[in-house]
C-alpha cells in the first residue's frame, strides 16, 4: 500500500500526457495561435511566448499548427506581435545555446518522459528540444515575411537588419580560429584573405559602439549550432567548457581526420541547415528582372561577412557530406541489408534521417556557389566574357576554384560517380521501379557543373581520368530518360550545357576514341564502338526523337560535336549515318524555314564535317563515304532559295494531306515514345516513304534522311526565357576557325554557289512563307541569303569534286569488291587540295544575365518542389522568381498502383510521382 500511496490520485489522461490537448488548445483556444493576431502589443516577458518552445515535439507539429494565413493576418492586424515573437524566439535560441544545459544528453528526454507519468505530468526542462523549436517557428514565419514586398521590406529592416548603437565600452569580436586545413591561396589572395582591418580606435571621449543586427546575430548563431558538441557533433569532442568546435563533420576535403560515428546528430544538423536555407530563399520573392539590382541581403551576408574560418568549415562540411551520401547506405544495418532489397523503399516508409541531411546539404551548397547578386558577381579576368569569382564577391565559390589536391579531387569524382551510378542503377534495372531514383540528383548534377566551372584544375583532372568517360555516358542516358518528361526540360538544358562545357576541352576530344565500361548504361541506348560513337548516336537520338520539343537545346548539343569533331577517329558506319541524317534533317526546308534561328544548326554540322576532313579524313572513310552519298543535299543547298524551298515545303504538306487519316494518332504516338533505337529508325523510314522524299541518290540502309518537326506551340517558353549559347553571325564573312583561301586549281573544280530570287513574289509563296514560319516568323530572300552565303561549303565541295571521279572508277573496276572503295578512302590525303588546317577555337559555354536567372531559378524550383512534401516550407507563399503549376491531384488506388506496376513491365512506367505535373519558368 505504501507503494501505491505514492502514486498521484488522478492520472492525466493518455492525451494529456502525449501533448495532444495542448497542441489542440494552441490552434483552437484563444490563448493560442489566434492571439497573435487578436490581442495587441502582447509584451515580450508575456507568458504566452513560452509555447512556442516547450509545446511542439516535432517540425510536422509547427508546420501544421502555424499556417501562413496565421501569420499573415497577425502582419496585417498586429503587425507588432510578429515582431515581438521573432525577437523573443531568437533571443530564446541566443540564450540557449550559450547556456551550460544544452545540450541535453540525448537519454534525458525519455527519462524525463517517465518520470512526468509518475509526479503526475511535471517535467524537467529539455534545452535541446526548445532550440529545435526555435529553429522550426522561424523557418514557419521568415518565408511569409520575406512575400510582403519584392524588395526588403520596411518591416524587415527594423527588426531583422537595424543596428543599434549603445554607450559603453567598445565591443571586440572573437579573433579567428586557426584553421583546420589549407586551401591554395595565390600570394595576392593571402593578403585579401587576411582578417580585414577595423575601423580606426575611436577617441575615449567617444565609447559608443554598433551592435550587431538580429539577422547577423541569428547567422551567426547558425553558425555555431552547426559545430555544437553534443547537438551536431559528438559530445567527445568539446575541450574543456568550450562546446562550439569548429571541426570538419566528415572525412574528405580539407580533412583526413574521422571524428566517429554522428548518425545521431543527423536530425539536429538538418533543422539549423533547414532555417539557414529559409533565410537564403529571400531571393525567390524578388522578380527575375529585379535579380541584380536587388540581391538578397541575407545571401550577401553569408558569403561576403562571414569568416574565413567559417566558410572553410561549412563548405567543406556540406560538400564531404553530399560526396559520402553514396556510400553511406551501407553503415547501417537496414542500408546494408534491406537497402539492397528490391522495391524496399516501398517498405520501408518512414523518414530518413541521413537522406534528408544529405539533400538539404546539397540544396544549401547549390544555392551558395550559384549566387551572383549584386556585388556578387564574377570580377572580369582580362580575358573576353571570362570571369572568375574573388574573396570580396562569393567567399565560397572562390574556395571552391582553390581546391587543389589530388586526395580531394579523387574523393569528389568518386561521390559523383557513385550518385550517378545509383541513378543509373535503379533506371537500368530487370524489376521496373524496384530501385528507388537518388532524390538529390538533380542537386548533383548543378554541383558537377559548378565545380567544372570554378575549378580548372578539377576540370582538368576529370577529364584525364577514364571515368570522365562514364560521367559523359551516365550524363546522356540520364538525358535520353527524361526528355519526354516536360516537367525535366529545365535539367535538359542544364545537360546539354555541362556537355558543351566538357567538350571545349582538349582532354576530352583525346577520351573519344576509348570505349565506354560502365555496366549501367541501359542495352537499348549502348551501340557499341568508342565513346565518339556512343555521342553521335546520343545526340541523334535526342533530337530524332524529340519532334522539335528540345529545339532550343539542339545548338549546345552540335556545338558540342563541332567542338569534338577534331578528335573523331574510326567512326563506324552507324555514326558516320547519324551524322548525315542529323545534316539532311537540318537542311529540310520545312525545319530550315521555319525559325530564324535554325539555320545555325545547319552551319554547325558543316563545321562537323570540315573537321573531320581537315584533321582525320583517312581515318573515318565511313564519313568520307557517306559524304560523296550525299553530295546532292551539298550541291542542293550551295544554290538553296527561297522559292525552291517553299516549293519542296509543299510538296511535302500535298503528300500529308493525301495520307489516310490514322484515327489510332494518339495512341501511336503514345507507343512510339517507347520504342527501341531500330524501330524508331523504321518508323521514320515509312514517313519519309509516305511524304515522297526522295533518297535515290543515297543508300537505303545507312544514309536514311529524318525529318525533324519544329514544335507547333504559340509559346516560346524555351527559346525566349532561356538563353541561348554564343553562336556566330551568318553573314557572308568566312567563320573563325575555317579554311579561308583556297587555291585556283581547286576553286575551278567547285560549282559555282548561288542564291538567286526566283519568282518569290506571287500570292502562293508569300502565303507558304507565312504557313512554314513558327511564332509570327515569315522567312524571305534576303534573309535565306544573309546565311546561305556564309554557310562553310567549300571544304566538302571540294572533297566531293576531288573523289567522286576516282570513287565512281573504282566502283565500276571493281564491282566484286564492295570495300575497294573504304579501303581507298582509309588511304587518301587531302592536304594537296585544303588549305592548312588552322588552330582549334572550341566553343565554350558563356555565362550571361540571362543563363544566371535561369540556373537560379532552375535551382530554386526544385528546392520548392521537393520542399512541398512533407513540410511544405514554402507553400502559400507568392513567389516571384518562377512560376509554379499544379495538377489536380488524385488518390492514389490499388488499381493504379498495378497498372503502374505492369506499365513498368512494358517500359512505361513512369519515376515520377502520380498527380504532380510541375512547370518551372522564368517570369519576364
Amino acid at each position: 500500500m505504501s507503494v501505491l500511496s505514492k502514486l498521484p490520485q488522478k492520472l492525466s489522461s493518455p492525451l494529456s500526457l502525449l501533448g495532444d490537448e495542448a497542441k489542440l488548445a494552441f490552434r483552437s483556444q484563444p490563448s493560442g495561435i489566434s492571439k497573435l493576431a487578436s490581442t495587441r502589443n502582447i509584451a515580450e516577458n508575456d507568458a504566452y511566448w513560452d509555447q512556442y518552445t516547450v509545446l511542439f515535439d516535432s517540425a510536422s507539429d509547427v508546420f501544421s499548427l502555424i499556417s501562413p494565413q496565421d501569420i499573415r493576418r497577425a502582419l496585417v492586424e498586429a503587425p507588432e506581435n510578429v515582431a515581438t515573437l521573432i525577437r523573443v524566439i531568437t533571443s530564446r535560441l541566443f540564450n540557449l545555446v550559450s547556456d551550460h544545459t544544452f545540450p541535453s544528453a540525448p537519454t534525458k528526454y525519455v527519462t524525463s518522459f517517465a518520470s512526468s507519468f509518475i509526479k503526475g505530468g511535471a517535467t524537467e526542462r529539455n534545452t535541446t528540444k526548445e532550440v529545435l523549436n526555435c529553429l522550426r517557428v522561424l523557418q514557419r514565419v521568415f518565408p511569409v515575411i520575406f512575400e510582403l514586398e519584392s524588395e526588403p521590406s520596411v518591416f524587415e529592416k527594423e527588426v531583422l537588419w537595424k543596428k543599434d548603437v549603445v554607450e559603453g565600452q567598445n565591443h571586440h569580436e572573437q579573433t579567428e580560429q586557426t584553421p583546420q586545413f589549407v586551401i591554395e591561396d595565390d600570394d595576392e589572395d593571402e593578403e585579401s584573405s587576411a582578417p580585414a582591418a577595423g575601423p580606426l580606435p575611436k577617441s575615449p571621449q567617444k565609447q559608443t559602439t554598433t551592435l550587431p543586427s538580429l539577422a547577423e546575430r541569428l547567422f551567426n548563431c547558425l553558425v555555431d549550432l552547426l559545430f555544437c558538441c553534443g547537438f551536431t557533433l559528438p559530445a567527445k569532442l568539446q575541450v574543456d567548457h568550450y562546446k562550439i568546435n569548429y571541426v570538419i563533420w566528415e572525412k574528405g576535403v580539407g580533412s583526413t581526420a574521422d571524428i566517429g560515428p554522428a548518425q545521431a546528430y543527423d536530425s539536429n544538423k538538418t533543422e539549423v541547415l533547414r532555417l539557414l536555407l529559409v533565410l537564403l530563399s529571400r531571393q525567390i520573392y524578388t522578380p527575375s528582372s529585379s535579380l541584380f539590382t536587388t540581391p538578397s541581403q541575407y545571401t550577401l551576408h553569408v558569403v561576403q561577412q562571414s569568416q574565413r574560418r567559417d566558410v572553410l568549415t561549412i563548405l567543406c562540411s556540406l560538400l564531404n557530406t553530399a560526396m559520402n551520401s553514396s556510400q553511406s547506405s551501407s553503415s547501417t544495418v537496414i542500408g546494408g541489408v534491406a537497402g539492397r532489397l528490391p522495391y524496399n523503399h516501398l517498405v520501408f516508409k518512414g523518414e530518413d534521417p541521413r537522406a534528408n541531411l544529405v539533400c538539404v546539404s546539397f540544396q544549401v551548397l547549390c544555392a551558395l556557389l550559384d549566387f551572383q547578386s549584386g556585388s556578387a558577381r564574377d570580377v572580369p579576368t582580362g580575358e573576353p566574357q571570362i570571369y572568375t569569382p574573388a574573396l570580396k564577391t562569393n567567399a565560397f565559390r572562390y574556395f571552391l576554384a582553390k581546391v587543389h589536391r589530388t586526395t580531394d579531387f579523387a574523393f569528389i569524382v568518386d561521390g559523383i560517380f557513385g550518385i550517378l551510378e545509383q541513378q543509373m542503377a535503379s533506371i537500368n534495372n530487370m524489376l521496373p521501379g524496384s530501385r528507388r531514383s537518388v532524390p538529390y540528383i538533380v542537386d548533383t548534377i548543378v554541383l558537377f557543373w559548378k565545380i567544372i566551372e570554378l575549378n580548372k584544375k578539377f576540370r582538368a583532372y576529370l577529364l584525364e581520368q577514364e571515368k570522365s568517360r562514364d560521367f559523359l555516358a551516365y550524363l546522356l542516358c540520364y538525358f535520353l530518360e527524361i526528355k519526354d518528361k516536360p516537367e525535366q526540360h529545365g535539367l535538359c538544358r542544364m545537360l546539354s550545357y555541362i556537355i558543351q562545357t566538357l567538350s571545349a576541352e582538349h582532354a576530352f576530344g583525346l577520351q573519344l576514341t576509348f570505349p565506354i565500361r560502365s555496366a549501367y548504361i541501359p542495352t537499348k541506348w549502348n551501340v557499341g564502338g568508342a565513346t565518339a560513337d556512343f555521342f553521335i548516336n546520343a545526340v541523334y537520338f535526342i533530337i530524332a526523337t524529340t519532334s522539335g520539343s528540345l529545339n532550343s537545346m539542339y545548338p549546345a548539343l552540335i556545338i558540342a560535336l563541332s567542338n569534338s569533331a577534331p578528335y573523331f577517329k574510326s567512326l563506324n558506319v552507324n555514326s558516320a549515318t547519324r551524322l548525315l541524317q542529323l545534316f539532311t534533317s537540318f537542311s529540310n526546308p520545312t525545319f530550315l524555314l521555319a525559325d530564324e534561328g535554325h539555320p545555325r544548326l545547319l552551319f554547325f554540322m558543316l563545321e562537323i564535317f570540315n573537321s573531320i576532313i581537315a584533321h582525320h579524313p583517312s581515318e573515318n572513310p565511313n564519313v568520307v563515304y557517306a559524304l560523296l552519298r550525299a553530295h546532292r543535299t551539298f550541291e542542293d543547298l550551295g544554290t538553296f532559295t527561297l522559292a525552291r524551298g517553299l516549293r519542296d515545303v509543299r510538296r511535302i504538306q500535298r503528300a500529308k494531306e493525301e495520307q489516310p487519316h490514322d484515327t489510332k494518332g494518339k495512341s501511336r504516338a503514345a507507343e512510339e515514345e517507347y520504342d527501341q533505337p531500330h524501330q524508331e529508325k523504321q518508323r521514320m523510314l515509312e514517313r519519309e516513304n509516305a511524304l515522297g522524299i526522295s533518297s535515290t541518290e543515297q543508300s537505303v540502309d545507312s544514309l536514311t534522311e529524318v525529318r525533324v518537326v519544329p514544335r507547333d506551340s504559340p509559346q516560346q517558353e524555351e527559346t525566349e526565357e532561356t538563353p541561348s549559347p554564343v553562336l556566330p553571325s551568318m553573314d557572308r564573312e568566312t567563320p573563325p576557325g575555317f579554311p579561308t583561301v583556297v587555291s585556283e586549281k581547286a576553286r575551278g573544280k567547285m560549282p559555282e554557289r548561288r542564291s538567286m530570287s526566283l519568282d518569290t513574289d506571287n500570292s502562293l509563296d508569300r502565303v507558304t512563307a507565312t504557313a512554314v514560319g513558327r511564332n509570327g516568323f515569315v522567312p524571305t530572300q534576303e534573309w535565306v541569303t544573309s546565311w546561305q552565303q556564309g554557310l562553310p561549303l567549300d571544304s566538302v565541295m571540294l572533297v566531293i569534286s576531288e573523289l567522286m571521279p576516282k570513287i565512281q572508277e573504282i566502283q565500276v573496276s571493281n564491282k566484286s569488291n564492295p570495300g575497294a572503295v573504304l579501303d581507298y578512302l582509309g588511304h587518301i590525303s587531302l592536304k594537296h587540295i585544303l588549305p592548312t588546317s588552322p588552330p582549334l577555337n572550341p566553343r565554350r559555354f558563356i555565362w550571361s544575365e540571362s543563363s544566371i536567372v535561369w540556373l537560379s531559378s532552375l535551382i530554386w524550383g526544385e528546392i520548392y518542389v521537393r520542399s512541398m512534401t512533407p513540410l511544405g516550407i514554402w507553400n502559400s507563399t507568392s513567389v516571384r522568381l518562377f512560376y509554379v503549376k499544379h495538377t489536380q491531384s488524385h488518390p492514389r488506388q490499388l488499381t493504379e498502383t498495378v497498372s503502374s506496376v505492369v506499365g513498368g513491365l512494358l517500359g512505361r512506367g513512369s519515376t515520377e510521382p502520380a498527380g504532380l505535373l510541375r512547370q518551372l519558368s522564368e517570369r519576364s
